[in-house]
């Protein structure tokens, strides 16, 4: 088992940033690849990045290049997102996943086997 616990959320004007952390405790060796993904009210969830944790890469969806950017400290078992330049579409709930199976696209969040609480990122205009 794999336990996640988000931090970081909070209220920004636009522009703004963020850093979100994701500690991760358990039987994080297993794990392959772990993401965040964001889910604002009425719509389905999606992916923001993944890291891959053997090869240390990184994807990114298209809406947030350059905005965003996708971390992680090894020793502290923790991912980070650093979310700068900041816009209105960017408020949702932001999760943490992680993944001990990698058995399909990084984009999928049905393809990541565990799951934070999520966290509350606001952006006003």
């Amino acid at each position: 088992q794999v336990q996640l616990v988000e931090s970081g959320g909070g209220s920004v004007q636009a522009g703004g940033s963020l850093r979100l952390s994701c500690a991760a405790s358990g039987y994080t060796y297993n794990i392959v690849r772990m993401g965040w993904f964001r889910q604002a009210p009425g719509k389905e969830r999606e992916a923001v990045a993944t890291f891959y944790t053997p090869q240390v890469s990184t994807y990114y969806v298209d809406s947030v290049k350059g905005r965003f950017t996708i971390s992680r400290d090894s020793a502290k078992n923790t991912l980070y997102l650093q979310l700068n330049s900041l816009k209105p579409e960017d408020t949702a709930v932001y999760y943490c996943a992680a993944d001990t199976r990698n058995l399909g696209s990084w984009i999928d969040p049905a393809k990541y086997n565990y799951w934070g609480q999520g966290t509350q990122v606001t952006v006003s205009s």
